[in-house]
């Protein structure tokens, strides 16, 4: 019996409280999750769990909050809302912890659903531009159902998949999920070179999608042996790598490679990894291992925050107590970084948000959640400059965040730490 079979076919494996889990991310197989949302009426307490995902999510529609519940690992715009309407919850786990969850059995898997490119001769499918948490999830899952794109790049790794692995296939020919790089603001491009300027030749990145991390790549033209060790990349490191500044012969860990466990961006970034083994994709338990990550000399970290107060503590998954995104990469990398040998542990963010708010804070607001900690970050930058915190006391620190502010909040956020705190630093 052939396992081809419509998507409306194939979810019917689902069935009343399972656990489903949905590759994330550029790769998210929105014919299968479109086609189990219009089974609603048949099912009742399904979750649907998973990383940041692309796309419409109809299964999280509170009117449907009786048949599925959403458990967000990482959580995206497209299920945000699920949280506050009550028919979605946020699971904290580093991205490295992730596949473990599934291994050990403290979430167990009944059916994962699956976005690959086509069998090849030999009946081998590739996961493409999202590996992360899916090979745990498919070898403890009880059914595996793929969407079979010719549009998924085939990508060398972890992410390959026999035929065998999978009871049902469905097939559709329709663009993968993907994002332009945005346009880099004045502010941006500061922020871009004070962190280039912290960077070595014969370092390796990590750096996320963005117009910061965008910027910075712009800055680095002329250095020589870079090397890429993260958890995902988009297109601002292509032409570095066509013009040999990231070779990645000079890393610590899989050498003459770039490493990755998702990537997202446009065409031209899914053409270039489309059967290119210099870039391999790794599990998140193998990519986001702080233990790996520290092999790499000069290991740079480059991550974002939604806020941070002015001891160095960084909130980069809520807004207050309301959650935003999630754990994710942040503190296996900033660790991994800070732990290598000349390695570098940085946080860069614009110091106001759009409204003119400012992001460094005397205190942090009320329910906000700590992703890295005070003892854990070495560089703050925001357009005005670099806080090297590494080192500081309290008071230092104090001193350092101020001068990042931004001119206009500088001194009430400097009165207002003091009027609390008085003299306790």
């Amino acid at each position: 019996m052939s396992k081809y079979v419509s998507a409306q076919e194939a979810v019917k494996i689902v069935k009343s409280s399972d656990r489903v889990y949905v590759q994330a991310a550029a790769a998210t197989p929105t014919v299968l999750t479109k086609a189990l949302a219009e089974r609603a009426s048949e099912l009742r307490d399904v979750e649907i769990c998973h990383l940041h995902t692309e796309g419409e999510a109809p299964y999280a529609n509170p009117e449907l909050a009786e048949s599925f519940h959403v458990n967000s690992f990482f959580i995206g715009k497209n299920v945000r809302h699920t949280l506050q309407a009550g028919n979605g919850s946020y699971t904290p786990v580093f991205l490295s912890e992730l596949p473990h969850l599934f291994r050990k059995k403290v979430l167990k898997i009944d059916v994962a659903f699956i976005h690959v490119s086509m069998p090849d001769k030999h009946g081998y499918c590739s996961l493409g531009v999202s590996v992360e948490a899916t090979v745990a999830a498919i070898e403890n899952a009880q059914y595996v159902i793929a969407q079979v794109n010719p549009r998924m790049p085939r990508t060398f790794g972890d992410g390959i998949i026999h035929v065998s692995e999978i009871n049902y296939l469905v097939e559709v020919d329709e663009p993968i999920h993907s994002h332009e790089m945005a346009l880099i603001s004045p502010e941006e491009d500061r922020i871009g070179t004070y962190i280039a300027s912290l960077i070595e030749d014969e370092s390796t990145l990590q750096m996320g999608i963005g117009s910061i991390p965008n910027a910075a790549l712009t800055k680095l033209v002329n250095h020589k042996n870079l090397g890429l060790h993260t958890e995902m990349f988009s297109d601002g490191v292509v032409d570095l790598i066509e013009n040999d500044v990231i070779n990645c012969n000079y890393k610590g860990v899989v050498r003459g490679r770039a490493l990755a466990t998702f990537l997202i961006g446009s065409q031209r970034l899914y053409d270039f990894v489309n059967d290119n083994p210099f870039v391999e994709m790794r599990e998140s338990s193998f990519v986001n291992d702080t233990a790996v990550i520290r092999r790499n000399p000069k290991m740079i970290a480059i991550n974002s925050a939604i806020e941070v107060d002015i001891t160095g503590q960084v909130c980069a998954d809520s807004i207050g107590a309301r959650m935003y995104s999630g754990v994710g990469g942040q503190m296996d990398f900033i660790r991994g970084a800070s732990l290598s040998a000349g390695g570098k542990a940085i946080i860069a963010l614009p110091s106001i948000t759009k409204r003119g708010e400012s992001r460094i804070v005397p205190f942090l607001r009320q329910g906000a959640g700590v992703v890295t900690t005070r003892s854990h970050v070495q560089y703050i930058i925001t357009e005005n400059g670099i806080a090297d915190l590494y080192g500081k006391t309290l008071k230092q620190r104090m001193k350092e965040m101020v001068k990042i502010a931004h001119p206009l909040h500088q001194e009430n956020i400097e009165r207002q730490f003091f009027e609390v705190k008085n003299t306790a630093v």
